[in-house]
C-alpha cells in the first residue's frame, strides 16, 4: 500500500534551488566586480569575469560528488576559482583583503525584483526552504541582504555533498 498523499492540499514544505532562480548571481558579479574596477582605476571585462568565475562552479564540485575530496563549503570552491582567475582578467594587484572581499560577494546577491514578495506570499501558506549548493551561513547571509523569508537554509552543508547527488535531496526531505 502507498502511505504517500500525493494531493496539492497535502504539500507542506516548497525547496527552491537558489543561484540564478532566487537570486541574480551574473548581475551582482558584475556590478560587485565593475565597482571594484573604478575603485582601482582598472579596465576589466566583468561580464566575462562572471562568466568565467561561475563557469568553473561545476568542475570545481566534482571531485566532491566523486568522493576524491572531503567536502568543503562553497566559499572554499568560490576561492579556489577566484585565485584561479584574477590574473586573467587582470585583477593580481587587488590585496588579501579585496581578494576576500569580492569573494564573499556570493553572500551579497541581489535578489530578483520579484523573488521576496513571492515567497513571502508562498510563506504563508508553505514552508518555504532553501535547497542550494552554498552552505548555509552563505544563504542566511544572502536571505539578508536580499530580504528572502527562508524558513528553513538547507542544501549542500547539511548533507556534506553537492547536488545534484541525492543525497543533498534526501537529507533536505528528511530535515522538513
Amino acid at each position: 500500500m502507498n502511505d504517500r498523499n500525493d494531493s496539492p492540499a497535502a504539500v507542506k514544505a516548497l525547496c527552491f534551488d537558489v543561484f540564478g532562480t532566487v537570486v541574480d548571481w551574473r548581475g551582482s558579479v558584475i556590478r560587485e566586480c565593475e565597482a571594484l574596477s573604478t575603485t582601482k582605476g582598472l579596465q576589466v571585462d566583468c561580464e566575462g569575469f562572471a562568466d568565467a568565475w561561475r563557469a568553473g562552479y561545476q568542475p570545481a564540485m566534482a571531485p566532491v560528488r566523486e568522493n576524491v575530496r572531503e567536502y568543503v563549503h562553497l566559499d572554499v570552491l568560490h576561492r579556489e576559482i577566484l585565485d584561479g582567475l584574477l590574473a586573467r582578467f587582470g585583477l593580481s594587484g587587488l590585496n588579501e583583503e579585496e581578494r576576500r572581499h569580492l569573494n564573499r560577494v556570493w553572500h551579497r546577491l541581489d535578489g530578483w525584483p520579484d523573488a521576496a514578495e513571492g515567497m513571502r506570499r508562498l510563506r504563508e501558506r508553505f514552508l518555504l526552504a532553501a535547497l542550494s549548493n552554498g552552505h548555509v551561513a552563505l544563504i542566511v547571509n544572502m536571505a539578508r541582504h536580499a530580504g528572502l523569508p527562508w524558513d528553513a537554509p538547507l542544501g549542500a552543508e547539511v548533507a556534506r555533498q553537492y547536488k545534484p547527488c541525492a543525497a543533498v535531496y534526501d537529507t533536505t526531505i528528511r530535515m522538513l
